[in-house]
């Protein structure tokens, strides 16, 4: 662009404008609407009413379609939970031993039994307090007598229902409790 001493121009990325004061190779100074003289590159500045910077942006488009472009509202997407997803369980207790102690050297069945059962019954009270309605403990198949001690344990509670969990990602071996939130528990 050819610029001159006096013409007025704007300052690109900046809110500035003013007049041409000085031209020395590419920088020019511009003394802005307050008087103060700045210095910027030719690449940094362009003609006030000058459409060749207007027209070089939106070459390919017209300015009023860049416009309405710009202005037209778009939709938000909202992500919507299946049904099945909104109903899973808020909480999952593994009985794995594996998961409740680092090694299981020394200890007796009859004592991993008694973890397993206290870690269980620790986490229901938990959730009761917490007011975690669904809770799915995850006991394995195994010869199933953690289950039935689980489900011997569930039965003492009046506010608590339970079930086999979702076979498709459990398998048999887990059961689901349902608190209900609106019962004092009675042991």
């Amino acid at each position: 662009m050819g610029f001159k001493i006096g013409d007025s121009v704007f300052v690109l990325d900046e809110d500035l404008s003013g007049i041409i004061t000085a031209i020395s190779n590419t920088t020019v100074t511009v003394e802005d609407t307050d008087g103060f003289e700045l210095q910027f590159d030719m690449s940094d500045i362009v003609k006030k009413g000058d459409d060749s910077f207007k027209n070089e942006i939106f070459s390919k488009k017209s300015l009023s379609q860049a416009v309405s472009e710009k202005e037209s509202t778009k939709r938000k997407t909202i992500v919507k939970t299946k049904g099945k997803e909104r109903y899973q369980p808020t909480m999952e207790v593994d009985l794995h031993l594996h998961q409740l102690v680092k090694s299981d050297r020394g200890l007796t069945s009859h004592d991993k039994k008694i973890l397993q059962l206290d870690t269980a019954k620790h986490k229901l009270e938990f959730a009761m307090k917490k007011k975690i309605q669904k809770v799915v403990f995850i006991h394995g198949v195994g010869e199933g007598t953690l289950k039935l001690e689980l489900e011997y344990l569930f039965g003492r509670y009046n506010n608590v229902k339970f079930y086999d969990a979702d076979y498709k990602k459990y398998g048999l071996g887990a059961t689901e409790v349902y608190i209900y939130q609106n019962v004092k528990p009675e042991y």
